[in-house]
Order: structure tokens, then sequence, then C-alpha cells
């Protein structure tokens, strides 16, 4: 198996068409240290010594998938704003067509972290969660047609920013089904019935537990049983469960495979879940089993919770945790 995943990711990746769906996010990040409490008022002052900026939400999916070599198309929304233009000039660096994020009056979704040493002092969020307007779901779902027919796999990523509609979800779905396309979804809430017919549901343990009637705790038969009912209630192909510190579950049809995490000394899960998702899909736009698909992709997250704050893995990365 590591045989076949080595070549998959040295030879297979750049073959590979992908498509991400989703809310985008701008991640901004103000390292310092902290040595002094403010005269102003009982708070610390961090004295900035680095500023990093990154790409979050669906779109740190895209440059995970992009770092790996993937040929990686976006659709999404930005704001008419100084963050949506730092957004669009990432993307384009990184050889991503964006022609498919349109700008809308929402602001583009930004994240600012102060850190201290590995800790976090306060994060800003500047965004508007609202729900786009038909005119702008009629935009992105003209925009995900075009380019449906030449892609190999489509990711839904859903934050909860307003992107991922229920009409948008519908008809992605309804259309990667009649094309034969796999589509996997990274959910949000506990309103599924959007994600129904879906190829792969990637939920965390909280996200599986906002829609099940009685709360599981992290254990393997109990994370069986419960992702059977969802599965049937959802009309899935499978479901691929993160588990934090315990590792990954899959459950699709037969194949049950609960793969553990690898040891980390430093243990973030900030952005694993993007990595997993974009890493399980890729493999599976290359043809990749399942149960293999969800290995490597435990693998490549176990390269993403060694690094502090949102990461995306390269593809010499992933080769060096493979070998």
């Amino acid at each position: 198996m590591i045989d076949e995943l080595k070549n998959f990711v040295a030879n297979g990746i750049s073959a590979c068409k992908v498509l991400v769906v989703g809310d985008v996010m701008l991640d901004k990040y103000y390292f310092g240290e902290v040595t002094r409490i403010s005269p102003e008022a009982p708070v610390p002052i961090a004295h900035v010594l680095e500023v990093k900026e990154t790409l979050g939400g669906a779109a740190n999916v895209v440059h995970n998938l992009a770092l790996l070599g993937a040929r990686t198309s976006i659709i999404g929304q930005v704001g008419a704003d100084n963050h949506g233009e730092i957004f669009l000039s990432k993307l384009k660096k990184l050889g991503v067509d964006y022609s498919g994020v349109i700008e809308t009056s929402k602001p583009t979704t930004t994240k600012i972290r102060v850190i201290s040493g590995h800790q976090q002092m306060i994060r800003l969020d500047f965004e508007d969660s609202s729900l786009l307007d038909a005119a702008d779901e009629k935009i992105l779902l003209e925009k995900f047609f075009e380019r449906l027919p030449e892609v190999d796999a489509v990711i839904i990523s859903d934050y909860g920013k307003g992107v991922c509609t229920k009409k948008i979800c519908r008809e992605i779905i309804s259309a990667c089904r009649a094309q034969k396309k796999c589509v996997v979804v990274d959910p949000k809430g506990d309103k599924w019935q959007k994600y129904f017919d879906a190829s792969f549901i990637t939920p965390n343990l909280k996200e599986l537990n906002a829609v099940l009637p009685k709360k599981i705790s992290n254990i393997d038969v109990q994370i069986e049983e419960s992702a059977r009912k969802v599965i049937d209630e959802f009309n899935l192909s499978g479901l691929l469960v993160t588990r934090s510190a315990a590792g990954l579950s899959l459950i699709d049809g037969e194949k049950i495979s609960h793969i553990k995490a690898r040891a980390q000394e430093v243990f973030d899960v900030s952005g694993a879940g993007d990595t997993v998702i974009a890493v399980f899909a890729l493999a599976l736009a290359g043809k990749i089993d399942s149960e293999k698909a969800a290995y490597l992709a435990n693998m490549a997250a176990g390269v993403v919770v060694a690094k502090v704050g949102t990461y995306a893995v390269n593809r010499d990365e992933l080769l060096a945790a493979l070998g």
C-alpha cells in the first residue's frame, strides 16, 4: 500500500483536477512577545515581531491541494476590500484558478489572531454570515456548471459563512451524481439534509454529534454505529470521521477502518480537517481506494498538527511522512 501511495503522491497527483466550493477566508497572525501590562487597562501589551497572512476556510483546502500539485480551482465569494485583494493575490501566486471567486457586498471573511509564544491571546473576526442572495447564488452555480465537466472530484467546504446554501449544495451534489463525479463535504451545523446524496461527508466528532439524537463518545464502536445511521439517513456512500488525537474512522459499505493519529510533539488541530478532506478527495479523484485514501489523509494530517496555526502540507512533506 505504501508504495502505491508514494507513487500516487510523486507521479499521480498532477493529473488530478479538483474543484472546491465553499466559504473562503483570510487568516492573519500577529506573533509577538508580552513583557508588560498596559497602563491604560489591565491587558497585556504584545510587541509584534512577525505578521503572517495565509489562506483559511475553504481556501485552506485549496492551499493543500495546490501545494500537493493538483490542478485546483475554487468557487466562493470575497468582498471589495483590502483583505479580498490580499486573498486573491495569494491564490494567484499558487497558480489556482480563482475565476470562480465573485465579489459581493459582504466583507471578505478574515480572522486575525494575536499570539505570544504558542498562546493565542485574542482573535478578531471580520465577517457577514448571512446567506448569499438569489442573484449571487445563480452566478456561483453558473460558474460551477461551467467547470464540472473538466474536474475529477468536487469538495464542498461549508464553514457556515453563507456560500453553501441549501440550493447550491443540492444542485452541486445532484449534478455530481448525474455525472458520476465524487463529491466530498466538510459539514457545518445540524442541517445535513442539504448534503443528501453526497459521496462522503467528513465531520469531526462535534459535527457528527450535531446530527445525532444522542451524543456519543470518541469510542470506535459508537462511531461505527452512529455513522451507519447517518449514512442511511442521508444516502451517503460513506463517512470519514476525524477524531482529533484518536485519528480517523472510515465507514464505507463493508469497509471499516480506525486509523490511529501519528504522535506529535505539538498538537494543534487548526486546519487539520481541511487537510484531511483535501487529501482524501484528491486520492479518490486519482482512483485510490477509500481505505488507502483515508490512510493517506491521516498521514497528511499528522504533518499539519505538528505546526502552529493554519498550515498546508506540501508534496515533499507527505512523501517524507510516507517514507
